[in-house]
């Protein structure tokens, strides 16, 4: 199984991935401070890939702050899942006035999306867009690990 200290969890980042396994879905938190692109090698390398949230349950039950298999990096404003199919707009969570494509901190703007704190958030809405290159910023409030 998989184990890592409670301090060593703090001085980390979630990552997500999402495994199929015998036809169910299998999740995987990482404690490892990567890009949304390193992020994404990292789950592939495990034979998986970002996880796509496809419904509301599926939203409900994941933790906060890490990366998700939602990009526009290839045409801005054109939002797609890791497996190239479009987001449904039916089912978005964005918050507030995501996605904003800011572009102070990185010129090229924002193309991967990020969970954000679920317990702020009203009715879940708690994706934003972030650049591609910036590493996760806030340690999990708990360390959650799974396996399938």
């Amino acid at each position: 199984g998989l184990s890592v200290s409670s301090a060593a969890a703090l001085r980390f980042k979630l990552v997500h991935l999402k495994v199929p396994a015998h036809g169910t879905q299998c999740y995987y938190f990482f404690t490892n401070n990567l890009t949304w692109n390193e992020s994404r090698d990292e789950c592939r390398q495990k034979g998986g890939d970002l996880v796509q949230i496809d419904s509301r349950e599926e939203q409900v039950k994941h933790t906060d702050k890490f990366w998700i298999g939602l990009t526009d990096s290839e045409k801005e404003g054109t939002w797609l899942w890791v497996d190239g199919s479009p987001l449904k707009e039916s089912l978005t969570f964005w918050s507030g006035k995501e996605p904003d494509n800011w572009t102070e901190r990185d010129p090229d703007g924002e193309d991967c999306v990020r969970m954000g704190e679920k317990a702020r958030a009203h009715d879940l809405k708690c994706w934003f867009d972030q650049s591609c290159k910036v590493k996760a910023l806030n340690p999990p409030k708990k360390l959650l690990m799974g396996r399938c």
